[in-house]
């Protein structure tokens, strides 16, 4: 019970110092935020590559490919998110499958870039790019806590047993259920536009469904975690994986619908 208590509050200060430096970069926009989401691209994909089973020099080289769009992402500096980037994230993962002849370490540099050209593309948005990132980054945030607390007061059938047991279908509804009263509280209070927010469920759903694949990378490769960084929480990957499948559905939202 003493160790559990002790995990629980380990996750949550390593949580609240995440969102924390997440909030103040997202804040500072430009190139603070662009800093903040390259280099955690450049550690998920060293996670990826280590669940991927590669060598050190073929996890180098992935990471060394995935710096090209990166660098060109930079606002003000470089090109910035767009559609050089986008094809550059797309010839460094041909460039990586070419060259190491292994499609999953190849699959990891989309894997990792195209999240930070999504959330590099909702931030400079000229009339509301503080606002769309934060929904996006936040309502995996809430999906997650809806989640996590539902499945404990609740429990009930398992959602994916195979995969990830402690996962429940009570969990999945209350993430869903969570990430959508977030979104109309945006609505409300800050001018979400609606159709952002009707379509906010059915990211949290895609968010959990990320949580899955994540797991059944770690289930593949016989690892609990996807690396030790953060304590309480394993690696950037574990804590990130919603993120990564929302975010550029969410961009591409926002893109076609506002």
């Amino acid at each position: 019970m003493t160790k559990g208590k002790s995990d629980l509050g380990t996750r949550a200060i390593v949580a609240i110092a995440l969102i924390g430096l997440a909030a103040i970069a997202l804040w500072v926009g430009g190139l603070g935020f662009w800093l903040i989401v390259a280099a955690a691209a450049l550690l998920m994909m060293a996670e990826w590559a280590d669940l991927s089973g590669v060598s050190l020099r073929e996890k180098r080289l992935a990471q060394y490919a995935l710096t090209v769009p990166l660098a060109i992402m930079a606002p003000g500096l470089a090109a910035g998110p767009g559609f050089l980037a986008l094809g550059l994230v797309a010839g460094a993962a041909f460039f990586v499958a070419a060259v190491t002849r292994k499609g999953q370490l190849a699959a990891g540099v989309a894997y990792s870039g195209l999240p930070v050209l999504a959330l590099l593309a909702l931030r400079e948005d000229p009339s509301h790019g503080l606002l769309y990132t934060f929904w996006a980054m936040a309502l995996v945030w809430a999906c997650d806590t809806g989640a996590y607390f539902a499945g404990r007061a609740i429990g009930g059938p398992r959602l994916a047993p195979q995969i990830s047991p402690n996962k429940t279908w009570a969990g999945f509804v209350g993430g869903v259920a969570l990430a959508g009263v977030f979104a109309l509280l945006l609505v409300f209070g800050f001018g979400l536009p609606v159709v952002l927010a009707l379509a906010t469920p059915i990211l949290a759903a895609l968010a959990q469904i990320g949580d899955l694949f994540e797991s059944h990378l770690k289930r593949c490769a016989g690892v609990k975690d996807s690396g030790n960084l953060l304590p309480g929480h394993g690696g950037l990957l574990d804590r990130l994986d919603g993120l990564v499948a929302v975010a550029p559905f969410a961009a591409l939202l926002v893109l076609v619908a506002t």
